[in-house]
């Protein structure tokens, strides 16, 4: 994947090329219109056939995926995804069920918004997962009990076996690991990790700590490394 230039500004991201995934000629239409004019190069898949084609075809910088695709549908796609690449993929779903933010974020979905949607937070949104993308994580390695991360080379491992992290929820333990001991509210970790200030619905961030659990506690229904501070948020055992 070729780096996007993205910056702050109005246009917020320059020669960025999003494949767009609607299968409703008309959403896909106004989208691909809306994202043009926020400064995206923009190219269209109407299912999920038709979108792993496109991806092998313009290696693009982000995808914006809806779940309910004919042929092959949106998780189907975001798995094909993932075993060949971490580009951002935001997720579009027209049920606001946790059940699909959990199987998005499990498959490495990045973000996820619901339909209908206004046009300027998807853009915002998108920008931000770029963003996130073409950010260099800093430092050398941190640890959290006997896990293990070598930020440089985005591995984790325990007693020598690496343990698969999707980018985000690598994202999200490097946050709580460089501050062991610190609590950090659902809200403060929506806009570190995620890169946008919370609006209300901060899903996401149970979602990714239960899917950051499942892989690095031993028991995590009874979770050591990952705490929750009930009434605050979470922290990294110190």
């Amino acid at each position: 994947m070729r780096p996007a230039s993205v910056h702050s500004g109005d246009t917020g991201a320059v020669e960025a090329l999003v494949l767009l995934v609607e299968d409703d000629r008309s959403i896909r239409d106004v989208t691909r219109m809306g994202l043009s004019d926020a400064g995206f190069t923009v190219v269209t898949a109407g299912d999920g056939e038709e979108a792993l084609a496109a991806f092998r075809r313009h290696a693009p910088d982000a995808v914006v995926l809806d779940v309910m695709l004919p042929r092959r549908d949106g998780l189907e796609v975001l798995r094909a995804i993932r075993h060949t690449s971490s580009v951002p993929v935001l997720m579009l779903t027209a049920r606001d069920t946790t059940t699909d933010v959990v199987l998005g974020l499990e498959l490495g979905a990045d973000d996820y918004m619901t339909k209908p949607f206004e046009m300027p937070v998807l853009v915002a949104r998108l920008r931000s997962v770029l963003r996130r993308a073409n950010r260099a994580d800093v430092g050398d390695e941190l640890r959290v009990g006997d896990v293990r991360v070598d930020v440089a080379a985005h591995r984790v491992t325990r007693g020598g076996d690496e343990i698969d992290l999707s980018p985000t929820e690598f994202r999200l333990l490097c946050e709580l690991a460089r501050r062991p001991g610190r609590v950090f509210t659902r809200e403060i970790l929506l806009e570190n990790v995620w890169g946008y200030p919370a609006v209300g619905d901060t899903r996401l961030v149970d979602v990714a700590i239960q899917r950051l659990r499942a892989k690095l506690e031993r028991d995590p229904s009874h979770p050591e490394l990952i705490q929750t501070v009930r009434g605050f948020g979470y922290r990294a055992a110190g």
